[in-house]
């Protein structure tokens, strides 16, 4: 996969619980596991935004590159 995920990274570092987190930023536990394990297709810029805002951290903090185009089926 092209983008990757590095949530789980920052929310140790941060000491914030995904419990925690998904109470500030208003989405289920259901849906943050399913961008922790890099499985959504899309996240809303606003989602992110919170995210970034409650974990202190950038965009590029959260998500990453591997330099390699994903071709969807």
């Amino acid at each position: 996969m092209a983008i990757y995920v590095k949530l789980d990274e920052v929310l140790k570092k941060s000491g914030v619980s995904s419990k925690m987190l998904c109470e500030k930023i208003g989405i289920t536990e259901a849906n943050l596991s399913i961008l922790r394990s890099g499985k959504a297709k899309a996240v809303r810029f606003s989602t992110l935004n919170k995210i970034c805002f409650y974990l202190k951290c950038e965009p590029n903090d959260i998500l990453g590159f591997d330099g390699e185009i994903d071709f969807e089926e």
